[in-house]
């Protein structure tokens, strides 16, 4: 399970956007968006770091949170 802080995700279109992001790495992941707190969830055996490169190659960015 991974976890994102995404503060500049403020939208549907922008949530919309870093969760086809997050399928573009793994189509089977499990994501969670929480616009209100800017929180990605995402549960997935692939490595974090195409996530978090996914998600910056979106326009966004991503801090892992630990």
């Amino acid at each position: 399970m991974y976890n994102f802080q995404v503060n500049d995700m403020t939208c549907g279109h922008c949530a919309s956007t870093v969760e086809k992001a997050v399928k573009g790495v793994d189509a089977a992941a499990q994501v969670k968006i929480d616009l209100t707190t800017h929180k990605v969830e995402i549960a997935s055996t692939k490595p974090v770091e195409a996530f978090a490169a996914a998600i910056t190659e979106a326009g966004y960015t991503g801090e892992l949170q630990q």
